[in-house]
């Protein structure tokens, strides 16, 4: 991946490196926990974000900071916004640091493969200011990975952005992604997603379901309610990169002007075209 252009701040720090670090312990501790009844554990708590929080989500969220600690050690300073820790001064500085150890926790809890490590760097407080983007598919072992103005990777490959989305015969989307499908939620808007798609995936990890568009895998996605910073900041970043468009509707103003925070703000939008961005981002007000 090309560097990124020396800032004089932690953005220059070896990012790629330490998110590889961090993701070589996060495979051992999910490894250590090979059935459910282990991963389904609680500490007894609450993280930031409001989830109960594991004793997986706690250790691989130490195997992050571990990573995060060296990188002060060498003299860099941040900020780390943590699902489970929240806001933790790294000596300070504009830079942020947005991480989800496991993105997609209930599926590592049911041993289901699609959960993932997501890092974000960033240069501001807003989705547009990430520069960095790094997730980790525990799933399948795919490395996503994208520099703002530098592209997007996967395992190292540059991502095509020119990939258009596809329609089926009926017109549809081939494939539309879903987060956070409550039946509760789903129910309103199953007619209307019946005229903007032909097939609906859900994967149970909005950074994965973000990558795979970025991937013209999935042509598009969204979720039925707000996300947090934490699920979406590094892969909305790859999908950007990779060609696609993100919104995050009634977010702030602007399609990124939403907060790094722990806080969930307003649903996710991504897709391949303007139209399909606009027509999905209806369905969410």
């Amino acid at each position: 991946m090309p560097p990124m252009h020396s800032t004089g701040t932690a953005l220059d720090a070896d990012w790629l490196g330490a998110c590889r670090a961090a993701a070589s312990g996060l495979r051992a501790i999910l490894r250590a926990a090979p059935a459910t009844r282990e991963r389904a554990v609680e500490t007894g708590e609450r993280g930031e974000g409001g989830d109960r929080t594991l004793v997986i989500d706690q250790a691989a969220e130490d195997a992050v900071f571990a990573q995060l600690e060296r990188l002060r050690a060498e003299g860099h300073r941040f900020t780390a916004v943590s699902e489970e820790r929240g806001e933790v001064d790294f000596g300070g500085g504009s830079v942020r640091v947005v991480i989800d150890p496991i993105d997609g926790s209930l599926n590592a809890k049911r041993l289901l493969p699609s959960c993932a490590l997501s890092i974000a760097v960033a240069d501001g407080p807003t989705m547009a200011d990430v520069a960095f983007g790094y997730v980790l598919d525990f799933g399948t072992g795919e490395e996503w990975s994208a520099t703002r103005g530098g592209g997007a990777r996967l395992d190292g490959v540059a991502l095509d952005p020119r990939l258009p989305e596809r329609r089926g015969r009926s017109g549809r989307l081939e494939v539309l992604g879903l987060e956070q499908a409550d039946p509760r939620w789903l129910a309103p808007v199953a007619g209307a997603l019946e005229q903007e798609t032909e097939r609906l995936r859900v994967l149970g990890s909005i950074a994965l379901t973000i990558c795979q568009v970025g991937a013209a895998r999935i042509d598009a996605m969204l979720s039925l309610r707000r996300c947090r910073g934490v699920d979406a900041a590094a892969a909305q970043l790859i999908a950007r990169e990779a060609g696609a468009l993100v919104a995050f509707p009634g977010g702030g103003d602007g399609p990124l002007a939403v907060p790094l925070d722990v806080v969930a703000h307003a649903p996710i939008v991504c897709a391949r075209s303007p139209e399909t961005l606009a027509a999905l981002s209806r369905l969410t007000a």
